[in-house]
């Protein structure tokens, strides 16, 4: 008799709950390619964590406490950068993951499909900077990060309307704004292989953006409302600070967020 087929949910649980940033990679590219083969029941028997499993390394700090890190000149500075990005897309995939399994029953499987493929996105995203970082002689763990980028998934988490106006259509569309001039900045200081992993990851970040956006309007057309005013009333809740110029129009507006949204 064949054994029962794992549930959606506990596989995406299982990612959320790996620590080890390596083989979270590994647990999220493979619950991505058992979800593509049908090999996952559509199911969601078990709750996602509050918070998801984090390596002992990095320290995590308060933004108040970052150390500044510079324009990236001196080799110190490369690795603080370098590192920095990893630790944005090593969040990114859990709150990829958690967004797929926190919401999916409610939204279906066309909008699992969209966040899995972002976690599958992420996880390579953070594989390609933790390689850079070791060509630099560093590794991912080695300073202190960020410990507030959970933040916008806790306090979002009991709303999917929410959750898509801030982790998308903020925080995601925030790096299609500064991540060109990062680029820019990594060229002209002869790093090429730098400069490629940027394009790659800009790129990819229009079309994560462009999920978020398409099942925001989605779910706020069914209910009869404005997007740009729903979403602005959201960011006013929900999200500490100003959404701030400069913005990356075209970039924003490949993803499907017109100046309407955020002028």
């Amino acid at each position: 008799m064949p054994s029962p087929m794992p549930s959606l949910a506990c596989a995406i649980r299982g990612a959320l709950l790996t620590a080890d940033p390596r083989e979270k990679c590994f647990a999220t590219r493979d619950v991505v390619r058992r979800w593509n083969k049908g090999a996952l029941e559509w199911q969601f028997d078990v709750t996602m964590p509050d918070e998801p499993a984090r390596p002992s390394e990095p320290e995590l700090l308060p933004p108040s406490q970052m150390p500044k890190r510079g324009k990236g000149g001196s080799e110190r500075g490369r690795i603080a950068l370098w590192h920095s990005l990893a630790h944005i897309e090593f969040v990114a995939i859990d709150l990829a993951l958690d967004m797929a399994g926190r919401f999916g029953e409610q939204m279906g499987e066309e909008f699992v499909s969209d966040f899995l493929s972002v976690a599958a996105d992420e996880a390579m995203h953070f594989a390609l900077l933790d390689r850079k970082l070791k060509t630099l002689g560093s590794y991912y763990g080695a300073l202190p990060a960020h410990g507030g980028l959970w933040q916008a998934a806790d306090e979002t988490k009991h709303d999917v309307l929410a959750r898509l106006a801030i982790v998308p259509m903020v925080l995601e569309a925030r790096g299609l704004d500064v991540t060109p001039a990062t680029l820019e900045r990594v060229r002209a200081a002869g790093d090429e292989s730098g400069a490629k992993i940027l394009g790659r990851i800009l790129d990819d970040e229009i079309r994560h953006v462009a999920f978020g956006t398409k099942h925001f309007i989605a779910l706020v057309d069914k209910a009869q409302e404005s997007p740009e005013s729903t979403w602005k009333r959201l960011v006013k809740t929900y999200f500490r600070g100003a959404v701030k110029p400069p913005f990356n129009d075209s970039a924003r507006l490949a993803a499907g967020l017109s100046r309407e949204f955020y002028s």
